[in-house]
């Protein structure tokens, strides 16, 4: 597992990122694949768009704004995987062959990135891991403190529960094994609850993709009866949603569900008591620091004063910044995704929520 090594409160320091690095060109930045091969050429390889919709709602404008406020003579070369491992190979090859400077990297699988990084290295290219952990020596990591929010999402469960926890089972739906966050996640999500509830009943991976926890959620209701069940962590807000879907098929109410990333639906279904939380991990800090990261790259700069941490990733020791997660719960859903300006009151609180936001005190 990776290590983070905390040297400085990196989520304080990261939302007050400053975004005063001078600027380095003329030109309007271009932000369309295949803008590459300038001295001065970023490429951005996220992972899918279709189990997850932040990628391209939020990470991929707010770090083409970032980039381009920092540095306006900077061209953005961006290609999206949609999930498919060699997909993102051909992509990542191709911004070799561009000639791109900096490559932000977001894998689809993160074990098998070394010869990528290898590769890129070998060319002068920097590689800065975004929000997973790639293996490979890379420049920089840029995320959230993966270990804490698997612990948020167990306590809050456990919190949930309350004075049931200790005779409860529970099941858990966790990520796809490829990506390391998923393991921290799992491994956080155990700390808190391990010794907590009677036992974890029922594991298994959903892969990050609602069809495969939809198929591991029924198995687990097959295997301990509607009776049987009395929480389910998941993930993601995806899975989450497919787990919710299983247990309204099988007439079993009243059973704490949580997931992770603050989408939309749910912050929906938390408000109208579907889902007990999500987590928020805000992408605007995430993305400023990958954006200036990777112009501080491009210019040849110090990055010490972003990456204020390093993680140990195999006995490699990664400059990195981690960002705090936050749990979203009713109770909390005005003062973090809308205090924190992920989302609009207004777009919450759409005609059929209007009732769920007053009683939550959405505003």
């Amino acid at each position: 597992m990776n290590r983070p090594i905390r040297l400085a409160a990196a989520g304080t320091a990261a939302v007050s990122l400053a975004l005063t690095l001078a600027a380095c060109g003329q030109t309007v930045a271009s932000q369309q694949p295949g803008a590459g091969g300038s001295e001065r050429s970023i490429g951005l390889l996220l992972p899918e768009n279709t189990s997850s919709t932040r990628y391209e709602a939020f990470d991929r404008p707010l770090i083409q704004q970032t980039v381009t406020s920092l540095c306006p003579g900077c061209t953005i070369d961006y290609a999206n995987a949609d999930g498919n491992e060699s997909t993102q190979k051909r992509q990542f090859d191709d911004m070799l062959a561009k000639g791109v400077k900096v490559i932000l990297l977001d894998p689809v699988n993160a074990k098998t990135t070394a010869p990528w990084v290898e590769a890129a290295t070998a060319k002068g290219v920097k590689v800065v891991a975004y929000d997973r952990l790639v293996a490979g020596k890379v420049a920089a990591y840029v995320s959230f403190d993966n270990g804490r929010t698997g612990e948020l999402q167990g306590q809050t469960l456990l919190d949930a529960l309350g004075p049931k926890a200790a005779s409860a089972n529970v099941v858990m739906i966790n990520g796809a094994e490829s990506d390391p966050n998923a393991a921290q996640f799992k491994a956080g999500a155990h700390r808190a609850l391990d010794g907590k509830v009677k036992k974890i009943a029922y594991e298994q991976s959903g892969e990050w993709k609602p069809e495969v926890a939809t198929a591991k959620m029924n198995e687990a209701i097959q295997s301990l009866g509607k009776d049987g069940i009395q929480a389910v962590y998941a993930a993601n807000d995806g899975m989450a949603a497919a787990v919710i879907e299983s247990l309204k098929a099988a007439g079993i109410k009243n059973v704490p569900v949580g997931g992770q990333d603050a989408s939309m639906d749910a912050v929906h279904r938390v408000l109208t008591g579907e889902q007990t939380y999500t987590i928020y991990k805000p992408y605007k800090p995430e993305a400023d620091a990958a954006g200036r990261i990777a112009v501080q790259l491009v210019e040849g700069l110090d990055i010490s004063s972003t990456a204020t941490s390093i993680t140990d990733s195999g006995g490699l020791h990664i400059p990195s910044l981690l960002l705090t997660p936050i749990v979203v719960t009713k109770a909390k859903v005005q003062a973090t995704v809308v205090g924190g300006g992920l989302f609009k009151a207004a777009d919450i609180c759409t005609p059929q929520y209007a009732d769920a936001c007053a009683a939550a005190g959405v505003k």
